[in-house]
């Protein structure tokens, strides 16, 4: 009961710090590791050990699926050569020098456990980057890199991470005799992915309850990853495969009250998720650090610090080299541009997941070797990358003045100009008959006039009464609240009519916000 009461206050402070990362726009990923490290060393908190093979299925898959699922395959084509670079050259060199480094550092950790330790505080979350990003409006082409590379380094990571797991606990390495296998294992991940898409597209387009489909939805994603463990192929591959897939489809086969909800629901969870992560890092390196004498905490320490040196030296070297070569072949790549990206390099929920999926030992089985140097060193990379380079992030785009190119406004304001015009195409094919009829023309013309106007020239179909009648509406919407609410409170109506109709009120308010300034939709 004290753990379950911890973490329901824990995740209230972990909303209580979102809200604050918003106001004083800082990644929130930075204050939730802070939040860690004093739970770490705050006394009286239980030690939890969270089931190894359950880390990395409970933490990385949805937290994966939903950044597969927003990536866009025209732009990390478009951008293929540096999301490559970084997702596949950059781990690989930073597994290399942070192996070394914890070598020099620790003359006695095993070599399989080093490359582990790389591989785990190899790959960069980009959410931390994009939560302060997207506030600033960076250049269209910086967010895609560093999503894509978010997506496609986890799995290149993690696949360094399993093998030098395997080689660590069974003691034997095979070496390039792997390669092929490892070949085999990419293409059958991503077959299994693909397979699997279509099964739950044709399950889920025949769902209609809110409540049923998210359940589906988040039992088919943990299926996906459990299906291609199973069969000793990639989760990692097969998820994001599946997810990509997915979501290229779903769109036109579910409804998009269901859609609404569920994308509700599924950002709440990465949220949890996140939270959890930090609860659980920081309560088990309680244990940790109460084992260690003052002399094994201040080498590790020092280890730890040295590595998370490492780690932002490569990537900033990494990211410099391939601006210099690209330029040199007649790409253009911005050299503030390329700061940013170099900056970018916080590590989140996928580095503390894979630190505690290390085995853990029992039932006759060793502990992974140096388990717990690795599980202190990941932290504190999270937290330092988090700490030195989120919250300098956001001053950094400042002094650099990079702003946004419109790429994504204009795309916009295309495809609702083009949905418009295939819209008032269907009427037209129906006829002009009508009132009705000729009311709805009317509406999508207006619309149409709107999605044609240049950006920063006037709204054509605004008028001066507008703003009076914004505030006559939202007057009208509270009234319509209050008397709904007095009906029930007087027993006129039970709840399920008030809910009924309270659904109904919540979407005009949220057709009225969506429209913000422009013109009301029901002009004649």
């Amino acid at each position: 009961m004290a753990v379950f009461e911890l973490v329901i206050t824990l995740l209230l402070v972990g909303a209580v710090l979102s809200a604050l990362a918003r106001r004083v726009h800082a990644p929130y990923p930075a204050l939730l590791a802070l939040a860690g490290a004093a739970l770490a060393l705050l006394p009286g908190t239980p030690s939890v050990t969270l089931d190894p093979d359950l880390a990395l299925t409970l933490l990385v898959a949805p937290v994966l699926l939903d950044a597969a699922f927003d990536s866009s395959p025209r732009d990390l084509k478009r951008y293929w050569r540096a999301v490559t670079g970084l997702a596949l050259a950059a781990v690989a060199l930073t597994v290399t020098a942070v192996a070394l480094v914890a070598r020099w550092m620790i003359p006695d950790l095993p070599w399989p456990a080093a490359i582990a330790l790389g591989a785990i505080v190899a790959p960069p979350d980009a959410a931390a980057a994009t939560a302060v990003l997207r506030q600033l409006r960076p250049p269209h082409r910086i967010l895609v890199i560093l999503e894509g590379e978010s997506l496609f380094n986890d799995a290149s990571a993690l696949l360094i991470y399993r093998l030098a797991v395997v080689t660590a606990v069974t003691g034997s390495f095979q070496g390039w005799s792997a390669v092929p296998m490892l070949l085999l294992v990419a293409v059958g991940s991503a077959l299994v992915g693909a397979a699997l898409s279509r099964l739950s597209l044709y399950a889920t387009v025949r769902i209609r309850d809110v409540p049923t489909a998210v359940i589906v939805q988040f039992l088919g994603t943990f299926a996906v990853w459990m299906v291609a463990d199973r069969l000793g192929l990639s989760p990692i591959i097969a998820v994001v495969v599946f997810a990509i897939l997915v979501a290229r489809t779903a769109p036109d086969l579910i409804p998009a009250r269901l859609r609404i909800q569920s994308y509700a629901v599924w950002e709440v969870v990465v949220f949890v998720l996140n939270v959890l992560a930090f609860i659980l890092i920081g309560l088990q390196l309680k244990p940790i650090l109460q084992r260690l004498s003052p002399a094994e905490l201040a080498r590790y320490a020092v280890a730890a610090g040295a590595i998370c040196a490492t780690v932002i030296v490569v990537r900033i070297f990494w990211v410099t080299i391939y601006t210099a070569v690209a330029r040199w072949g007649g790409s253009r790549i911005s050299a503030r541009a390329a700061m940013v990206v170099a900056w970018c390099g916080m590590r989140g929920i996928v580095t503390l997941a894979a630190a505690l999926a290390l085995p853990v030992g029992g039932g006759g089985r060793p502990p992974f070797p140096f388990r717990d140097f690795i599980l202190f060193t990941a932290f504190c990379v999270v937290l330092g990358t988090l700490v030195v380079q989120g919250l300098t992030l956001r001053p950094l785009m400042h002094w650099l003045g990079l702003r946004d190119d419109g790429s994504v406004d204009r795309e916009v304001r295309l495809a609702r100009a083009e949905t418009t015009r295939a819209g008032l195409a269907a009427l037209e094919s129906a006829g002009s008959d009508g009132e009705m009829l000729g009311f709805l023309r009317r509406k999508y013309e207006a619309r149409l006039r709107r999605a044609e106007t240049p950006e920063g020239e006037p709204d054509p179909t605004r008028s001066d009464g507008w703003p009076q009648f914004h505030g006559a509406q939202r007057r009208a919407q509270a009234e319509e609240r209050r008397a709904l609410s007095d009906l029930r409170a007087r027993g006129v109506i039970g709840d399920d009519a008030f809910h009924q109709v309270e659904e109904e009120l919540d979407w005009a308010e949220v057709n009225a916000e969506a429209r913000g300034g422009a013109a009301p939709e029901l002009e004649p």
